[in-house]
């Protein structure tokens, strides 16, 4: 088994190889950009330093794509400003050598859950094809989502990996929040196809509608966690915490041991 551990952010451009090598430093092999708030590398030549840096230092790069990301609104023009922000993440990851594109797919709104499924599977698939022509490289990760009223089950999350080719990304996180409980053999289960897992942990803060927010992680929460993930595969863990990094190095420290 191999497990990679790293925060969620990597700071500006200016910043950001600096940033990765005080990662390696700490032994840290993953990073997730987060593009939450829009896609802030905007040039190739700036992309391309990181991805040197990334590479030179061991570090799997991964983006989260915008917080306002919608496949299923009853405005198409949302639905295609949506899938142009991914397809923005993929273009700009691309050139950063990142693996995955993590995003949240949408909202069930006023339409039940089997429509909204199928709209956002559409979606999907129509990005897929633009990525295609494209050459877009990283892979497409739909989240599990940590609120009730908000599609990303992980039956659903994983039913799109079936029907689409895509691949995930399992907050466990979130699914504590929208199920009460971690589920871990039930979800790893359900993704036990897939050689790569990409995964989110921290604390979190939920009630009876799911996610609050999230918190700092406890090493408690990290020990279950790792001692549930399976042994033959590629895991990368990404924190999510308020103290991300701090976080990230307490994984690798439990895992170690």
């Amino acid at each position: 088994m191999t497990i990679r551990f790293g925060p969620a952010g990597l700071g500006g451009v200016k910043e950001a190889v600096s940033n990765l090598e005080e990662y390696a430093r700490l032994g840290l092999k993953a990073c997730e950009i987060s593009f939450t708030y829009g896609a802030y590398i905007k040039k190739e030549e700036d992309a391309l330093m990181i991805r040197e840096a990334a590479e030179r230092l061991g570090i799997k790069l991964s983006i989260h794509a915008h917080y306002w990301i919608n496949l299923n609104s009853e405005d198409s023009e949302k639905i295609e400003k949506s899938k142009e922000r991914i397809l923005e993440c993929c273009k700009v990851g691309t050139w950063l050598g990142a693996y995955r594109i993590v995003f949240h797919p949408g909202f069930y709104g006023k339409m039940e859950k089997e429509e909204t499924y199928e709209n956002i599977k559409k979606a999907i698939i129509e990005i897929q094809e633009k990525m295609k022509e494209e050459i877009y490289t990283p892979k497409l990760a739909p989240e599990t989502t940590g609120k009730v009223n908000v599609f990303g089950s992980y039956e659903e999350i994983s039913r799109l990996c079936e029907e689409t080719g895509c691949e995930f990304c399992i907050d466990f996180a979130h699914i504590l929040a929208r199920e009460k409980d971690y589920n871990f053999d039930k979800v790893l289960t359900k993704f036990n196809r897939s050689e790569k897992m990409h995964i989110h942990f921290s604390g979190i803060e939920y009630g009876e509608k799911g996610e609050k927010h999230h918190k700092k992680t406890t090493e408690g929460e990290l020990k279950e966690l790792i001692s549930n993930l399976p042994k033959d595969k590629d895991i990368t863990i990404i924190n999510e915490s308020p103290e991300c990094l701090n976080d990230s190095v307490l994984g690798l420290k439990v895992y170690s041991r």
